[in-house]
């Protein structure tokens, strides 16, 4: 059963979309040739294909949660410009007036 533009201004108003007359009728070309496209998928014969949740098999794509010691306060700094003891300098850039 193919899409009249009726069906696709009723489907424009539950979007709240607003279409010019050219828009519509391309998108009811548009929904036909996909309507079309999903028929001759229904053609196939799936009675001996198993239903799929993923295209591909996953496995655990995630690594192993270890914990592991973080950079210490010295070798981070260890390249920084401009530093403290603990603490990178940076320019002040907050409350400055230009």
């Amino acid at each position: 059963m193919p899409v009249t533009i009726h069906e696709v201004e009723h489907i424009a108003q539950l979007a709240h979309l607003e279409f010019s007359s050219e828009e519509k009728k391309k998108l009811m070309q548009e929904m036909n040739q996909i309507l079309g496209y999903m028929e001759q998928l229904n053609k196939l014969d799936t009675d001996a294909v198993e239903p799929l949740s993923h295209v591909i098999e996953l496995k655990n794509v995630f690594r192993a949660d270890v914990v592991e010691p973080g950079l210490q306060t010295g070798d981070a700094l260890k390249n920084a410009p401009s530093k403290t003891d603990e603490f990178f300098k940076v320019p002040k850039v907050i409350g400055e007036k230009e």
